[in-house]
């Protein structure tokens, strides 16, 4: 079969880019494609009475875009849940027989988000279940409070020393060796949810020493799911406590996380979490629907065919790209996004010397819009911007820019709306 040439590609697509524009010409779309019983109203819903404007999400999930949408069957668990009271402990407990069965660890609870399982682990490690102990912190006076960090400190790690760990960076495994002494609570690490990251701990180096110094290892693999694989993971590499969000790829509540591992430590986080009075991380509060909610989400990906859905996501962004093609000086390219939050995302690149928009302008015009749409470039409000922290500032700009649509968010439809307005912005209509 002959091969198509990439002009003639290039070509298709703006053909489909120019038919998309037209059925688009002259109609509300932004209300047509929400309101067909969906439950689903940009213009009128429990957020615009009270003054506050819902987002078209075309971004990854942060926690201040308030992160992902539950799965339907997510919605429904937490409803159930709803008309029932339990002892809160013992919910946890068995959620954790289930999540052990699932993942392979020997147990596991849901936590306030990645954050609270990274205070968890922590509290759970310096603490363990003596009471005294427990009640002392944030105090670690004579108790093991160190928390060894591979390659350097966190933004997120006041979480750790919220229940008092004191952060020690190492870069190396020599490092690691001379960290680790009578003070050393717990080893800490984020990892990618590549399956050979370049720059990731080496585990299988890492947890020997650690382990020989009996050192728990703790791994925030907070944006590891998809794929649900990650789940089972870390047990067989020896690892301690892990921990997900679930509110991000695994589609579960916003204010829920997974923490996961050996069981005696899984016992020691929830004697130092919500109910237990007096405990550093009673604040920490998950509710039963929220704990029943983020299992139905791991319940839910266990069904999921993650290749069907990256085509779905795949069909929507090349909408997307179609629209934009048809705009003289514009790129753009189809991936799965590495790392972390690993679903499909279409970047879009353009000469800010040719169309005379920089991404910091593209991007806020869309986020000013009517209705507003969020796109993955350099706006978050809620960073921490001191010390260390800071941003510094480009002295010169680039000459190509470029912003990223990020498929998870996108509701049926919405793709058409992000694509002929993105257009308009990029050719200052």
């Amino acid at each position: 079969m002959e091969l198509i040439s990439e002009s003639r590609r290039g070509f298709l697509r703006k053909v489909q880019g120019y038919s998309l524009l037209a059925f688009l010409l002259g109609r509300d779309f932004a209300r047509e494609a929400i309101a067909k019983g969906r439950g689903r109203n940009l213009k009128g819903n429990v957020y615009t009475r009270l003054g506050v404007k819902p987002i078209i999400s075309a971004n990854i999930p942060f926690t201040f875009l308030s992160a992902t949408l539950v799965w339907p069957e997510v919605r429904q668990a937490m409803e159930e849940a709803a008309n029932y009271f339990v002892d809160i402990v013992q919910l946890q407990r068995a959620v954790g027989r289930r999540l052990a069965d699932i993942s392979g660890a020997e147990s596991g609870m849901i936590t306030s988000g990645a954050a609270g399982a990274m205070a968890l682990a922590t509290a759970a490690c310096i603490a363990g279940r003596d009471p005294e102990k427990i009640w002392q912190l944030p105090d670690t006076t004579g108790l093991k409070h160190e928390i060894v960090m591979w390659g350097g400190r966190s933004i997120f790690d006041s979480a750790l020393r919220l229940a008092g760990g004191k952060p020690v960076v190492v870069r190396n495994l020599a490092e690691l060796r001379s960290a680790l002494n009578r003070n050393t609570a717990m080893f800490y690490t984020g990892y990618p949810a590549d399956p050979d990251p370049v720059d990731a701990a080496p585990l299988s180096e890492i947890v020997p020493i650690c382990k020989a110094a009996s050192v728990p290892v703790f791994v925030d693999a907070a944006g590891g799911i998809p794929p649900i694989a990650n789940l089972r993971r870390y047990p067989p590499l020896g690892v301690d406590l892990y921990a997900f969000s679930g509110g991000k790829g695994l589609r579960g509540p916003q204010c829920s996380g997974l923490l996961l591992g050996r069981k005696d430590l899984i016992e020691a986080a929830l004697a130092n979490n919500n109910p237990v009075e007096g405990a550093i991380c009673r604040p920490l509060k998950v509710g039963k629907e929220e704990i029943v909610g983020c299992l139905a989400a791991v319940e839910k990906w266990l069904t999921v065919d993650l290749d069907k859905l990256y085509a779905e996501q795949t069909r929507k962004l090349k909408r997307i790209a179609a629209m934009l093609e048809t705009v003289s000086g514009v790129t753009t390219e189809i991936d799965v996004r590495k790392g972390s939050n690993r679903f499909m995302q279409l970047t879009v690149r353009w000469s800010a010397k040719t169309l005379g928009i920089t991404q910091q302008e593209c991007e806020r015009k869309l986020r000013e819009g009517s209705p507003p749409i969020s796109v993955l470039a350099t706006y978050n409000p809620y960073g921490v911007h001191v010390g260390e922290w800071a941003v510094t500032s480009k002295t010169r700009e680039p000459e190509h820019h470029s912003v990223v649509v990020y498929s998870l968010g996108l509701q049926p439809g919405e793709e058409l709306i992000v694509g002929r307005r993105l257009r308009e912005v990029l050719k200052g209509v």
